[in-house]
């Protein structure tokens, strides 16, 4: 019903939508689609009267295809929100927030490359190649966006850490990416704990000091991959 808002998924039909019961609802012909990817807009939206906000589900992501909403009251609040735009205060008040991310960004870059090595804690003789690892984790795992375990807030970071470090191991130095696993539940998880197992196995060389074949060392060579593509 038009009056509550609701999280549905896309219809069968145009213009239609499911609803978490599987009920299938018609959008009022007053509203109309706001697309995805002003979040501003879209909080204002939601925040002025009932919405469906529609998601939709493909394997284990979830992605936003926008949100249904009465008409006039998106073009009122997309006008309001280009004038407030258009001020020199919100000019000033985005760059305020743009510092303050940048600032809060390379903190968090830093603390989680010191995570990083905390978890490498290579022995002495490997010092240089802990940090060219960390460098290269970091690098892959922190940009805002990437959507990867580093950017999640619901562990700890050196839980984070460690996740990125294997992560990484796992596409870097073993043949996962090019591996066919078969459609059976739980095969790919059981795969990827196996070659996690492989990498820490590895891991567990350097920690110890041991003598390292550059030549077949697959953590080597990722590096040396990497060093070249630079």
């Amino acid at each position: 019903m038009p009056d509550q808002s609701r999280n549905v998924a896309p219809g069968p039909q145009e213009r239609t939508v499911r609803t978490q019961d599987g009920l299938v609802l018609t959008v009022p012909d007053d509203w109309d689609l706001l697309p995805p990817g002003d979040a501003g807009l879209t909080r204002r939206v939601k925040a002025s009267g009932p919405t469906w906000t529609v998601k939709e589900k493909k394997g284990r992501r979830t992605f936003s295809l926008g949100v249904w909403a009465d008409a006039k009251r998106i073009e009122t609040i997309k006008r309001d929100l280009e004038a407030e735009r258009s001020t020199d205060a919100y000019a000033k008040r985005q760059q305020a927030s743009a510092k303050r991310r940048e600032k809060n960004q390379a903190k968090y870059v830093e603390d989680f490359a010191g995570a990083v090595l905390s978890f490498l804690n290579f022995n002495a003789r490997y010092e240089k190649i802990a940090s060219q690892l960390a460098e290269a984790v970091t690098l892959h795992a922190t940009p805002v966006g990437s959507g990867t375990v580093a950017r999640t807030q619901r562990i700890p970071i050196e839980k984070r850490a460690e996740s990125a470090v294997i992560a990484w191991l796992r596409h870097q130095t073993t043949a996962y990416d090019e591996m066919k696993i078969a459609r059976i539940k739980g095969k790919r998880r059981e795969t990827r704990r196996m070659l996690a197992e492989q990498s820490r196995t590895l891991l567990q060389k350097y920690r110890r000091g041991e003598d390292i074949d550059a030549q077949t060392c697959p953590l080597l060579q990722a590096l040396k991959r990497l060093e070249h593509d630079s």
